[in-house]
């Protein structure tokens, strides 16, 4: 079930109020309760921040990737066919494995390349999620669209930047550290006169994205789905100030990112789009994780090979979860052609 374009559809009514609830508004709680001790100076150790993304391989992280095998069926409303699932093999096997071996022949462009694909990623899927989850009408064009993921995919990926500049040229240095190389090409990213350019220019952008979105509401300032537009911003800017890069990116991917992507996969189960109509988010969630947990193993067990293949082996947490961000980054491109293809079918993009 597609709910693009349906925002008024007495249908979908059900199935919204559903992830409304779950997927949406506890997230928005979370995220703001983490802000609050760090607006007001608390501390963890390093090691600690590191925890969500070490346990996202579980959780929510590798698993959110992991139905990709039957999305490109689902999202047609067929039922998947060994054509089907054996094109997605081969889109993982030829991407992913030529996205590998650029790791090892070019770790430092490869980890930019990630930087720019998980920033166009996640802004892509904040886009499905207003428009199709949250069912806001003031993107009304597709520049508009753009422009919003733009902003929202560099609210984790550039926010961080400003004022966490140590822990974003560690993680850098975790990645491709694991090929035995430095990440010094990277160091003018880092300069303050960089930082605070990229830092004013995405301000500007931001709120000119949402002043656009305001003068094409149909509401005006009272209107509900910019008014969620404006405070998920406001929320996420807030966020990615206040908490420590590696445990805000962490928190994001595991809490925000993945919660919206696996709600939009449950849409377009048959079983988990009932269990979502009479109210019940734990039934069908358990059939996602059905349906992930083979492609799940499958990810960790090559992490666990990928140990073996790099020239420089983890023998901390964090070199640990820096491998497992190369792994990550590996599946994230294929993974990426797949949501592209679910969002050209679902009309993500073509605005009436």
């Amino acid at each position: 079930m597609a709910l693009v374009g349906s925002a008024f559809d007495g249908r979908y009514a059900a199935v919204r109020e559903t992830l409304d609830g779950t997927a949406i508004r506890p997230v928005w709680v979370l995220h703001a309760l983490v802000v609050l001790p760090f607006a007001l100076g608390l501390e963890v150790p390093l090691v600690v921040q590191y925890v969500p993304l070490a346990v996202s391989a579980l959780l929510l992280g590798l698993p959110h990737g992991a139905v990709d095998h039957l999305a490109p069926t689902r999202v047609r409303g067929e039922a998947p066919t060994l054509r089907s699932l054996a094109g997605v093999g081969v889109l993982y096997g030829v991407l992913g494995g030529a996205y590998l071996a650029a790791w090892f022949l070019a770790p430092v462009a490869s980890f930019g390349f990630f930087i720019a694909m998980t920033w166009a990623h996640w802004g892509q899927g904040d886009v499905h999620a207003l428009v199709a989850l949250e069912g806001v009408e003031h993107l009304r064009t597709t520049g508009q669209r753009v422009a919003t993921l733009v902003v929202r995919g560099g609210l984790p990926m550039l926010v961080p930047l400003l004022l966490g500049v140590d822990q974003y040229r560690e993680v850098a240095t975790l990645l491709v550290g694991r090929f035995g190389v430095e990440a010094a090409a990277l160091d003018p990213l880092f300069r303050v006169e960089t930082r605070l350019a990229l830092g004013v220019g995405f301000a500007l952008l931001t709120v000119a994205t949402l002043a656009v979105g305001l003068a094409r509401a149909p509401g005006g300032l009272a209107d509900a789905g910019w008014r969620r537009d404006a405070g998920e911003t406001t929320l996420l800017w807030a966020f990615f100030l206040a908490v420590p890069p590696i445990l805000a990116v962490g928190v994001y991917f595991c809490l925000w990112h993945a919660v919206r992507h696996v709600a939009r996969l449950v849409t377009l189960d048959s079983d988990g789009e009932r269990a979502l109509r009479r109210g019940d988010a734990v039934a069908a969630l358990a059939g996602f994780y059905r349906d992930a947990a083979p492609l799940t193993l499958v990810s960790l067990a090559f992490l666990a090979g990928f140990y073996w293949l790099v020239p420089v082996r983890p023998g901390t947490l964090p070199e640990t979860v820096g491998l497992y961000l190369v792994l990550i980054a590996v599946l994230t491109l294929p993974h990426v052609v797949v949501v592209s293809l679910m969002d050209r079918v679902e009309g993500v993009w073509r605005v009436a």
